[in-house]
Protein backbone atom coordinates (compact mmCIF):
# COMPACT_ATOMS: atom_id res chain seq x y z
CA UNK A 1 0.00 0.00 0.00
CA UNK A 2 2.62 2.48 0.98
CA UNK A 3 4.33 2.40 -2.59
CA UNK A 4 0.97 2.70 -4.35
CA UNK A 5 0.11 5.82 -2.29
CA UNK A 6 2.95 7.58 -3.37
CA UNK A 7 2.30 6.65 -7.25
CA UNK A 8 1.30 9.58 -9.47
CA UNK A 9 -2.68 9.68 -9.16
CA UNK A 10 -3.79 9.25 -12.65
CA UNK A 11 -5.82 12.66 -13.08
CA UNK A 12 -7.53 13.42 -16.44
CA UNK A 13 -7.86 16.95 -17.82
CA UNK A 14 -10.56 18.12 -19.64
CA UNK A 15 -12.12 21.77 -20.36
CA UNK A 16 -14.93 22.21 -22.58
CA UNK A 17 -17.79 19.44 -23.30
CA UNK A 18 -19.84 20.52 -25.90
CA UNK A 19 -21.37 19.60 -29.63
CA UNK A 20 -18.71 22.26 -31.93
CA UNK A 21 -17.41 22.12 -35.37
CA UNK A 22 -14.33 24.57 -34.87
CA UNK A 23 -11.99 23.62 -32.58
CA UNK A 24 -8.61 24.61 -33.32
CA UNK A 25 -7.33 24.16 -29.42
CA UNK A 26 -8.75 21.06 -29.32
CA UNK A 27 -10.12 21.53 -25.63
CA UNK A 28 -13.40 20.50 -27.18
CA UNK A 29 -15.04 17.08 -26.26
CA UNK A 30 -18.74 16.08 -27.72
CA UNK A 31 -21.05 15.31 -25.25
CA UNK A 32 -21.74 11.76 -26.47
CA UNK A 33 -17.92 10.95 -26.61
CA UNK A 34 -17.76 11.98 -22.63
CA UNK A 35 -20.18 9.51 -21.90
CA UNK A 36 -18.78 7.34 -23.93
CA UNK A 37 -14.88 7.75 -21.93
CA UNK A 38 -17.03 7.57 -18.68
CA UNK A 39 -18.61 4.82 -19.60
CA UNK A 40 -15.47 3.58 -19.95
CA UNK A 41 -14.13 4.56 -16.89
CA UNK A 42 -17.06 2.78 -14.85
CA UNK A 43 -16.78 -0.82 -17.19
CA UNK A 44 -13.39 -1.26 -16.00
CA UNK A 45 -14.26 -0.57 -12.16
CA UNK A 46 -12.64 2.98 -12.18
CA UNK A 47 -14.52 5.91 -10.58
CA UNK A 48 -14.31 9.42 -11.41
CA UNK A 49 -13.44 11.52 -8.50
CA UNK A 50 -13.22 15.59 -7.48
CA UNK A 51 -9.10 16.03 -6.69
CA UNK A 52 -10.59 16.93 -3.15
CA UNK A 53 -11.96 13.63 -2.96
CA UNK A 54 -9.05 11.80 -4.55
CA UNK A 55 -6.52 13.37 -2.55
CA UNK A 56 -8.35 12.64 0.81
CA UNK A 57 -8.38 8.73 -0.16
CA UNK A 58 -4.48 9.02 -1.07
CA UNK A 59 -4.01 10.36 2.48
CA UNK A 60 -6.09 7.26 4.11
CA UNK A 61 -4.70 4.77 1.90
CA UNK A 62 -7.99 4.02 0.12
CA UNK A 63 -7.38 5.47 -3.43
CA UNK A 64 -7.41 2.37 -5.73
CA UNK A 65 -9.96 2.76 -8.44
CA UNK A 66 -9.91 6.28 -7.92
CA UNK A 67 -9.17 8.45 -11.25
CA UNK A 68 -9.18 12.41 -11.23
CA UNK A 69 -11.47 14.57 -13.22
CA UNK A 70 -11.02 18.15 -13.85
CA UNK A 71 -12.25 21.01 -16.08
CA UNK A 72 -10.50 23.59 -16.45
CA UNK A 73 -11.56 27.73 -17.19
CA UNK A 74 -15.16 27.09 -15.81
CA UNK A 75 -16.99 27.08 -18.94
CA UNK A 76 -20.75 26.82 -18.69
CA UNK A 77 -20.41 24.20 -20.91
CA UNK A 78 -19.57 22.04 -18.15
CA UNK A 79 -23.42 22.43 -16.17
CA UNK A 80 -25.66 21.58 -19.48
CA UNK A 81 -23.22 18.57 -20.32
CA UNK A 82 -21.15 17.51 -18.14
CA UNK A 83 -22.58 17.52 -14.82
CA UNK A 84 -26.00 15.06 -15.78
CA UNK A 85 -23.71 12.90 -16.77
CA UNK A 86 -21.17 12.90 -13.57
CA UNK A 87 -24.52 12.68 -11.57
CA UNK A 88 -25.82 9.65 -13.47
CA UNK A 89 -22.32 7.81 -12.98
CA UNK A 90 -21.97 8.76 -9.73
CA UNK A 91 -19.07 10.61 -10.18
CA UNK A 92 -17.48 14.17 -8.88
CA UNK A 93 -14.92 16.40 -10.40
CA UNK A 94 -13.21 19.31 -9.89
CA UNK A 95 -13.71 22.72 -12.05
CA UNK A 96 -11.21 25.22 -12.45
CA UNK A 97 -13.12 28.52 -12.90
CA UNK A 98 -11.30 31.89 -13.75
CA UNK A 99 -13.09 34.02 -11.02
CA UNK A 100 -12.14 37.24 -12.63
CA UNK A 101 -14.07 36.61 -15.52
CA UNK A 102 -17.52 34.83 -14.24
CA UNK A 103 -19.95 34.98 -17.00
CA UNK A 104 -17.89 36.47 -19.51
CA UNK A 105 -16.32 34.26 -22.25
CA UNK A 106 -12.67 32.80 -23.26
CA UNK A 107 -11.11 36.25 -24.06
CA UNK A 108 -7.39 35.16 -23.57
CA UNK A 109 -7.79 33.50 -26.46
CA UNK A 110 -6.75 35.31 -29.28
CA UNK A 111 -8.77 33.09 -32.43
CA UNK A 112 -10.97 30.61 -32.39
CA UNK A 113 -14.77 30.40 -31.08
CA UNK A 114 -15.73 32.32 -27.73
CA UNK A 115 -16.92 30.02 -25.12
CA UNK A 116 -19.25 31.56 -22.57
CA UNK A 117 -18.15 30.64 -18.54
CA UNK A 118 -20.09 29.80 -15.55
CA UNK A 119 -21.96 32.65 -13.55
CA UNK A 120 -22.12 32.76 -9.83
CA UNK A 121 -25.44 31.25 -9.80
CA UNK A 122 -23.91 28.35 -12.13
CA UNK A 123 -21.16 28.09 -9.94
CA UNK A 124 -23.41 27.30 -6.81
CA UNK A 125 -25.24 25.03 -8.27
CA UNK A 126 -22.37 22.71 -9.47
CA UNK A 127 -21.00 22.90 -5.68
CA UNK A 128 -24.06 22.23 -4.45
CA UNK A 129 -24.51 19.09 -6.75
CA UNK A 130 -21.37 17.60 -4.93
CA UNK A 131 -18.43 19.04 -7.36
CA UNK A 132 -15.72 20.74 -6.21
CA UNK A 133 -15.09 24.42 -7.21
CA UNK A 134 -11.23 25.37 -7.20
CA UNK A 135 -9.38 28.08 -8.68
CA UNK A 136 -7.66 28.73 -12.14
CA UNK A 137 -6.69 32.47 -11.37
CA UNK A 138 -7.82 35.59 -12.02
CA UNK A 139 -7.77 36.37 -15.29
CA UNK A 140 -5.98 33.52 -16.94
CA UNK A 141 -2.20 34.70 -17.69
CA UNK A 142 0.85 33.12 -17.32
CA UNK A 143 2.06 33.56 -13.67
CA UNK A 144 5.51 33.22 -14.52
CA UNK A 145 5.68 36.24 -16.27
CA UNK A 146 3.27 38.03 -13.32
CA UNK A 147 4.71 40.66 -10.93
CA UNK A 148 4.82 40.16 -7.45
CA UNK A 149 1.28 41.99 -7.01
CA UNK A 150 0.04 40.60 -10.08
CA UNK A 151 0.85 37.04 -8.74
CA UNK A 152 -0.69 37.16 -5.27
CA UNK A 153 -4.21 38.99 -7.08
CA UNK A 154 -4.29 35.83 -9.16
CA UNK A 155 -3.30 33.22 -6.65
CA UNK A 156 -4.83 34.63 -3.51
CA UNK A 157 -7.78 37.18 -4.39
CA UNK A 158 -9.12 34.24 -7.07
CA UNK A 159 -9.39 31.79 -3.58
CA UNK A 160 -10.89 34.68 -1.67
CA UNK A 161 -13.51 35.59 -4.28
CA UNK A 162 -14.27 31.67 -5.00
CA UNK A 163 -14.41 30.95 -1.23
CA UNK A 164 -17.55 33.86 -0.26
CA UNK A 165 -19.52 32.68 -3.81
CA UNK A 166 -19.53 29.03 -2.51
CA UNK A 167 -19.17 29.63 1.19
CA UNK A 168 -16.88 27.00 0.62
CA UNK A 169 -12.75 26.53 1.10
CA UNK A 170 -11.21 27.01 -1.83
CA UNK A 171 -8.47 24.16 -1.62
CA UNK A 172 -7.29 23.59 -5.03
CA UNK A 173 -5.42 25.90 -7.73
CA UNK A 174 -5.01 25.22 -11.32
CA UNK A 175 -2.15 26.96 -13.20
CA UNK A 176 -3.20 28.83 -16.47
CA UNK A 177 -1.43 27.35 -19.62
CA UNK A 178 0.20 24.84 -17.59
CA UNK A 179 2.66 27.41 -16.86
CA UNK A 180 4.68 27.76 -13.38
CA UNK A 181 8.08 28.21 -11.63
CA UNK A 182 9.03 28.11 -8.38
CA UNK A 183 7.59 31.54 -7.62
CA UNK A 184 4.02 30.35 -8.72
CA UNK A 185 4.11 27.09 -6.65
CA UNK A 186 5.24 29.20 -3.72
CA UNK A 187 2.68 31.71 -4.11
CA UNK A 188 0.31 28.29 -4.11
CA UNK A 189 1.29 26.94 -1.11
CA UNK A 190 1.56 30.35 1.04
CA UNK A 191 -1.84 31.44 -0.10
CA UNK A 192 -3.37 27.78 2.13
CA UNK A 193 -4.16 25.61 -1.23
CA UNK A 194 -4.06 21.99 -0.39
CA UNK A 195 -2.62 21.09 -3.83
CA UNK A 196 -1.94 22.84 -7.26
CA UNK A 197 -2.59 20.74 -11.01
CA UNK A 198 -0.20 21.14 -13.33
CA UNK A 199 0.06 19.72 -16.92
CA UNK A 200 3.13 17.67 -17.57
CA UNK A 201 5.95 16.49 -15.38
CA UNK A 202 8.22 19.18 -14.07
CA UNK A 203 11.34 19.83 -11.72
CA UNK A 204 8.67 20.67 -9.08
CA UNK A 205 6.28 17.58 -8.86
CA UNK A 206 4.78 16.83 -6.13
CA UNK A 207 1.58 18.35 -4.24
CA UNK A 208 1.50 21.39 -5.91
CA UNK A 209 2.69 20.65 -9.32
CA UNK A 210 0.35 17.60 -10.20
CA UNK A 211 0.51 16.39 -13.69
CA UNK A 212 -2.36 15.21 -15.20
CA UNK A 213 -3.35 13.25 -18.73
CA UNK A 214 -4.78 15.73 -21.21
CA UNK A 215 -8.17 14.16 -23.17
CA UNK A 216 -9.78 14.90 -26.24
CA UNK A 217 -12.37 13.83 -28.37
CA UNK A 218 -10.44 11.64 -30.15
CA UNK A 219 -10.32 9.50 -27.70
CA UNK A 220 -12.12 6.28 -27.59
CA UNK A 221 -11.78 3.12 -26.11
CA UNK A 222 -8.56 2.33 -27.18
CA UNK A 223 -6.70 5.71 -27.27
CA UNK A 224 -8.21 5.79 -23.15
CA UNK A 225 -6.54 2.56 -22.48
CA UNK A 226 -3.59 3.88 -24.29
CA UNK A 227 -2.90 6.90 -22.07
CA UNK A 228 -3.93 5.02 -18.82
CA UNK A 229 -1.01 2.30 -19.55
CA UNK A 230 1.71 5.29 -20.52
CA UNK A 231 0.47 7.05 -17.35
CA UNK A 232 1.00 3.78 -15.22
CA UNK A 233 4.44 3.60 -17.18
CA UNK A 234 5.25 7.16 -15.93
CA UNK A 235 4.12 6.73 -12.50
CA UNK A 236 6.55 3.94 -11.94
CA UNK A 237 9.08 5.65 -12.73
CA UNK A 238 8.80 8.58 -10.68
CA UNK A 239 6.65 6.94 -7.72
CA UNK A 240 9.86 7.90 -4.92
CA UNK A 241 9.56 11.44 -6.47
CA UNK A 242 6.46 12.03 -4.64
CA UNK A 243 8.32 10.93 -1.32
CA UNK A 244 5.51 11.22 1.27
CA UNK A 245 3.83 14.62 0.21
CA UNK A 246 0.28 12.36 0.08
Amino acid sequence: MGAARHRLPLVLMYHSIAPCDEDPFLITVHPARFEQQMRWLRGRGLRGTSMRELLEARRRGRSAGLVGLTFDDGYADFAVHALPVLTRYRFTATVFVIAGRLGGDNGWEAEGPRKTLLTTDEIRGIAAAGMEIASHGLRHVKLSAASVTALAEEVARSREILRAITGEEIGGFCYPYGDLNARAVDAVRAAGYDYGCAVSLSEFLGQYALPRTYVGDRDASLRMAAKRLRHHLISQGHSGDLGGAF
